[in-house]
């Protein structure tokens, strides 16, 4: 189980090589150890949830396993990181965000997770006395559940091992994603990028179905929300919403809706449908959604903006999220996850943008 990462394994010696060819390293690294950890650590959900695994002759050995060989590894590891990109940043290769990444990562390795309120007593537990771990509710606390190789498979409890795995990959993705999201942008490029929070919204518009496929059929949608200027929100655009009501992509395939975002408390049409967003929220899933999100607009060829081949979606999709993952954003998902194609010059030209939901305490650093 422990041979199963891929742990740190650069060259550091090399004294041929530029600030920038060692920081390629980490890049590499990095994306490696995106296509082996994931399944890794839900081989450990996997090992803690079996109660065989845990009789009492086999204490000192699991204790040896997850908190030595790999607790500590993974310690030892951060800590190396940080020391040889302490070493490059002079330079100005690093990406800042891994600095943050970091120090996430590593108060939960030495247990003090940031879900106190959840998961505090557990860790607190097992720390101090690995005994405890024959608890299997205990054991359930630790482990959660299997989120999948690309960490978004539903899970009914978020576990201490779902959390180390959110944050070895925020490492990762510092580290690797500005890259990609250079290679990605081929034939078009981001023309700017934001984080905004507003207030209370109200969208209203309709689910997409065969009525609005195409511009003159949307006519009398948007000639209705045309209507509702007085309740304007400041963010006016056609767009398309897309959410899974809080659940996992596993779960929900996603519903689409045409239309536009309003001031709280807008009078809704008869016929159309409305979802409320709001500044601040918790982890229930579903309704209301957070009124924050990455805000990308975008420039260049519109099939490669729109582009699906090789992406998880589209272009503009890839490269808004991809964004904010390297910038160490995090994304509320499932719980309160929704994107939004935005058409900068109405519904009848082709998007141009994309917003993405975002976490509050991410963008404006309340909480770290």
């Amino acid at each position: 189980m422990i041979n199963n990462f891929y742990w740190l394994d650069i060259d550091w010696n090399n004294s041929e090589q530029t600030p920038t060819e060692k920081y390629q390293q980490f890049i590499r690294w990095a994306g490696n150890a995106r296509g082996a950890n994931p399944n890794a650590f839900d081989k450990i959900t996997e090992w803690i949830l079996e109660d065989a695994n845990w009789t009492v002759d086999k204490l000192a050995e699991n204790e040896k396993i997850l908190m030595q060989g790999i607790i500590t590894q993974f310690k030892k590891q951060t800590v190396q990181i940080r020391t040889w990109l302490k070493e490059l940043e002079p330079h100005g290769v690093v990406n800042e965000a891994v600095w943050g990444a970091l120090d996430v990562f590593e108060e939960e390795l030495s247990g003090q997770p940031h879900d106190k309120k959840r998961l505090g007593e557990a860790v607190k537990r097992m720390f101090d006395d690995f005994v405890a771990m024959q608890n299997r509710d205990l054991r359930k606390q630790i482990a959660g559940d299997r989120t999948g190789p690309a960490g978004t498979d539903s899970v009914e409890f978020f576990g201490y091992i779902n959390h180390l795995k959110n944050c070895d990959a925020a490492v990762q993705w510092a580290l690797f994603m500005p890259q990609m999201v250079a290679d990605q942008q081929k034939g078009f490029a981001i023309a700017s990028f934001e984080y905004k929070t507003m207030p209370e919204m109200c969208f209203i518009g309709w689910e997409c179905d065969d009525s609005t496929a195409t511009s003159d059929g949307r006519n009398w949608l948007f000639d209705i929300l045309d209507d509702l200027s007085e309740y304007k929100s400041g963010h006016d655009y056609d767009v398309v919403l897309i959410h899974h009501y809080g659940k996992g992509v596993d779960v929900d395939d996603g519903h689409a809706f045409w239309g536009r975002f309003f001031k709280k408390n807008t009078p809704v049409p008869n016929g159309f449908i409305s979802f409320e967003f709001i500044p601040h929220f918790d982890d229930t899933p579903g309704l209301p959604f957070g009124s924050q999100f990455a805000f990308a607009t975008f420039k260049g060829d519109n099939d490669s903006l729109h582009k699906e081949e090789g992406f998880d979606a589209n272009a503009m999709y890839d490269v808004t999220r991809n964004t904010m993952l390297g910038q160490n954003i995090t994304i509320p998902y499932p719980e309160k996850y929704w994107t939004a194609e935005v058409f900068l010059n109405g519904h009848r030209e082709t998007s141009s943008a994309y917003m993405f939901s975002a976490d509050y305490e991410a963008i404006t650093g309340h909480g770290k």
